[in-house]
């Protein structure tokens, strides 16, 4: 018998199999919030140096184009009023985007889960999409008077269609295998609505509300430019009647804050919501190779 003198190896060590994540510290949250919000400071600073630089060398008349620090001057003037003219803009838009999205959405779910319902609403949806607005506004304010009825409902019927066509491809885009399987096991139309159905639609409805929330300023707008007494938009037919530019660019400025942070806000609800899908993570490479 041919025996060795080599020792025994000793067995390798295993390496877990997943090793655990780092810690994200607030620090590293802030760090990133920094690395994305500097691409858009860097734009937003140097287009109002331009703005400056063109009013300073006077290449506009100042009742056209104001300068940076008349607009904001008149901001610091008409703080209070235009705080409370901006509250009643968002406030309509609010509760527009709210209602359009609990309308939306139901009719979303009868659109995909019945032909007969899809016929008879689909047609509906797109003609009153196609109708502009700002034509029908008169008419709305003439039938629910000036309060802020009009807003709103201008508002909802702005910011309904991209949620309807958002959540109708959501629910419709189910893997058939994953329904098949849920009716396998017994479960119920609506258990399979909210364990697999909405949770997948969820992506795309997001995408639909973030167009919304846009939308539904713009509608909040449109109603007070035909017939307020209060509101963004009637600062700004105010300021347009009056050549008052520095009061058309301060109502416009607050009222492009107002989409930007509702926009936001919808961001930070889809991040919760959604945080496994592809859309949310930064690190996804664009290309397999």
């Amino acid at each position: 018998m041919v025996t060795s003198n080599e020792a025994p190896a000793e067995p390798k060590q295993t390496r877990p199999a997943r090793e655990a994540a780092p810690r994200v510290t607030v620090g590293t949250r802030l760090a990133r919030f920094a690395g994305a919000m500097w691409p858009p400071a860097l734009v937003l600073a140097l287009i109002f140096v331009a703005w400056w630089f063109v009013t300073a060398m006077e290449w506009v008349e100042p009742y056209l184009v104001p300068p940076p620090l008349q607009v904001w001057d008149r901001i610091v003037q008409d703080w209070s009023s235009l705080m409370y003219h901006s509250y009643v803009t968002l406030y309509e838009t609010v509760v527009g985007f709210v209602l359009a999205s609990v309308l939306g959405l139901a009719t979303a779910v009868l659109i995909a889960y019945s032909r007969t319902m899809e016929k008879a609403l689909y047609p509906i949806v797109l003609f009153a999409q196609v109708i502009p607005k700002i034509a029908i506004a008169p008419l709305i304010v003439v039938w629910f008077g000036n309060d802020l009825a009009p807003k709103i409902i201008l508002a909802v019927l702005i910011a309904f269609f991209p949620v309807v066509v958002s959540g109708v491809t959501g629910l419709r885009s189910t893997d058939p295998e994953l329904l098949d399987l849920s009716a396998t096991m017994g479960a119920s139309r609506w258990q399979t609505f909210r364990k697999i159905r909405f949770p997948n639609a969820l992506p795309h409805l997001m995408a639909g509300e973030k167009v919304a929330v846009t939308l539904a300023v713009v509608g909040a707008v449109v109603g007070e430019f035909v017939g307020a007494s209060e509101g963004l938009g009637y600062q700004l037919m105010i300021a347009n009647g009056n050549l008052d530019a520095p009061l058309l660019f301060a109502a416009l400025i607050l009222m492009s804050i107002i989409g930007i942070v509702l926009f936001a806000i919808v961001e930070v609800l889809e991040a919760l919501l959604i945080p496994w899908h592809a859309s949310r993570r930064t690190a996804t490479p664009l290309t397999t190779s």
